[in-house]
């Protein structure tokens, strides 16, 4: 009755019958310290323990793990050294309890203390080294199980299998699933996942698929294994397929498997594909998971939606540092600054400690929300009073919030000063604050910096380009195209695009190849009447081109996310909110139309251009015009 009450959670009934016992042997006082330590009550257990007349080895083994499992290494190690009679059961817990707590020197030092071992002890200590980085280390150990005559087990072989998936061991990989094959224990179901999951890592994903078709498994491991394996080679439209398959076979999901689902349908954007599989991990009771929570924060941040991905995280029970992380960051990358800040104070009040993510997280933020003063203070916050290691994406996201503030010079000096040498991206972090507050004279001390690192960086000569443009230096501009041409630098080609259905529909400027071009433009062209009854005049300057005005206005009009608005406009229902995504960043003249677009046709239209996402409603930008 004691072990029912135990076994469905009910353990203040299980020590109350317990009490009562008239004859409690060493088995029952067993069952009720471990009841105790399964369910978190490390005080009753150690109570128990105390209390108990007369104790065997699995009385102290319990403990000792029980200690273990809640972190407590130095009082496991005292009551390990105390115990009167060690089993090798005793051994293999305390080991295992070094390496499940990081003690990887004490956990080497301890099986090399041991009078014998046996596979688990083996296994326990290759499975640790691997968990730990020591991949090349855990092999090498294998090799010595086997020249001692110790016969590996299936958890052996999965745990060998995985080392040499996180050492990219291809070679040696295919000499265990040999012996896999050999010793009969091809159809586990861990040594398959784990086959898998090597395979895949190796850039194999042609084997995976030939390991998991040999018999047609109903096991959730190896399914979402093959989903893992697929996402980590990119071939997300292959994950989805079979995350489908996997329903069909009536194989229902666990957390991994709705998370790799998740991730896929955020690589490629998938929003409503997302928003199905969101609904079934409601009705399976996962939504509330960390992890699967997690990726629906990203999902939906990515997709242009921060605030469905807020409302996911506020339900997650357990946050743990990538929640808050996820959301900062999408705080960050929707201008939503103060929301970031928040969050910022709600992680710190909930103990969670911030990692270079969410420093990074946190500056971005300041840097899109155009607050100079904030990002000064993180700045110093983390890297002065903290002593947090800064590293490069620190100092760029610290450049672009002096940059974009027209602070030029002074993050001009903070790149020169920095204790690790600049790379591009902090460079031309600067060139973007120069094209924004149009000052040529840093920028061009900047591109010769950047040329110094990278001859060829086209980014650069763009910019430069650009900058020479709008100050109307054509002959400047001819020159700089001119030895992109002689060096055989090409500019990135802008596009953008929309899904709709689970197809993406892209558009380059100018582009007339699309099948509905004709119904595209005749939106356009009315959008174009619309606009010049509201004011809306062209901003010739973002053309970029020494053309004449009409051809000016012309390329403006069928830039390419215009083309993508003009597509939405035709193919979805009023009032919904219409997403575009775009690999550049958008032209002012581009953001002064949206925002028109956006009173006009009465939708809000969200845009995600290179750097940032901007949300249009009633002829106004989150931005703040601050981009």
């Amino acid at each position: 009755m004691v072990s029912s009450y135990i076994e469905y959670g009910r353990l203040n009934d299980a020590l109350n019958l317990f009490d009562k016992m008239p004859v409690r042997d060493t088995v029952m006082w067993n069952l009720m310290i471990k009841g105790c330590l399964d369910y978190g009550d490390l005080d009753m257990g150690l109570n128990l323990f105390d209390a108990m007349p007369e104790r065997n080895v699995i009385s102290w083994t319990t403990m000792v793990n029980g200690f273990l499992r809640v972190g407590r290494v130095e009082l496991a190690e005292k009551l390990f050294r105390e115990m009167p009679v060690k089993d090798i059961a005793a051994w293999n817990s305390m080991i295992h309890g070094y390496f499940s707590n990081g003690r990887v020197e004490d956990g080497m030092r301890l099986f090399e203390e041991m009078p014998s071992v046996n596979v688990i002890s083996w296994t326990s200590v290759i499975s640790g080294l691997d968990q730990h980085g020591r991949s090349e280390k855990a092999l090498c150990l294998f090799c010595e199980m086997m020249d001692s005559g110790v016969r590996p087990t299936a958890n052996t072989f999965s745990c060998v299998v995985t080392a040499c998936a996180n050492a990219y061991d291809l070679c040696f990989g295919g000499q265990i699933h040999g012996h896999v094959v050999k010793l009969g224990f091809g159809s586990d179901v861990y040594v398959t996942a784990s086959l898998i999951t090597f395979y895949a890592n190796c850039k194999q994903m042609d084997d995976s698929c030939k390991v998991f078709d040999k018999k047609l498994h109903i096991n959730v491991v190896v399914w979402t294994a093959l989903l893992t394996g697929y996402s980590l080679n990119c071939q997300h439209q292959i994950v989805l397929k079979v995350f489908g398959d996997m329903l069909k076979m009536k194989v229902l999901p666990n957390q991994s498997s709705f998370t790799s689902a998740l991730n896929s349908c955020s690589e490629l954007e998938a929003s409503d594909r997302g928003k199905e599989i969101h609904a079934m991990a409601i009705v399976l009771g996962l939504v509330t998971d960390a992890f699967v929570g997690n990726s629906l924060v990203v999902l939906y941040s990515k997709c242009g939606n921060v605030y469905a991905g807020l409302s996911i995280f506020k339900d997650i029970p357990k946050k743990n540092l990538v929640s808050w992380n996820t959301s900062i960051v999408g705080c960050a990358q929707h201008g939503c600054g103060m929301g970031a800040l928040t969050l910022f104070s709600g992680m710190l009040r909930s103990g969670v400690d911030p990692d270079n993510i969410t420093v990074t997280g946190l500056l971005s933020a300041c840097s899109h929300s155009g607050m100079l003063e904030k990002g000064r203070r993180f700045y110093k916050y983390f890297f002065q009073y903290r002593s947090t290691e800064i590293k490069l994406e620190h100092y760029a996201c610290m450049v672009d919030i002096l940059g974009r503030s027209g602070k030029l010079e002074e993050a001009e000096e903070l790149i020169n000063n920095m204790k690790i040498k600049p790379n591009l991206s902090i460079w031309l972090s600067l060139l973007n604050g120069c094209r924004m507050h149009s000052n040529l004279e840093v920028a061009e001390r900047t591109a010769e910096n950047i040329f110094n690192l990278d001859p060829h960086c086209s980014a650069a000569y763009i910019l430069l380009s650009n900058l020479y443009a709008f100050a109307g230096r054509w002959s400047d501009v001819a020159r700089v195209r001119g030895n992109m041409k002689r060096m055989g630098i090409v500019k990135q080609t802008g596009s953008s695009w929309i899904t709709l259905k689970g197809l993406k529909h892209t558009f380059l400027s100018g582009d007339r190849s699309h099948p509905l071009c004709k119904k595209i433009c005749q939106k356009l062209e009315w959008l174009g009447e619309k606009l010049k009854e509201f004011g809306y005049v062209p901003d010739q300057r973002f053309a970029l081109h020494d053309v004449e005005e009409e051809q000016k206005e012309a390329m403006l009009s069928y830039h390419s996310e215009r083309l993508a608005i003009g597509f939405a406009l035709i193919s979805t229902m009023e009032g919904t909110t219409i997403t575009v995504m775009k690999n550049l960043r958008v032209c002012g003249d581009c953001h002064s139309a949206i925002k028109l677009i956006s009173k006009i046709v009465e939708r809000e239209i969200v845009l995600r251009d290179s750097t940032r996402f901007h949300h249009f409603k009633d002829g106004v930008c989150s931005c703040g015009d601050y981009w």
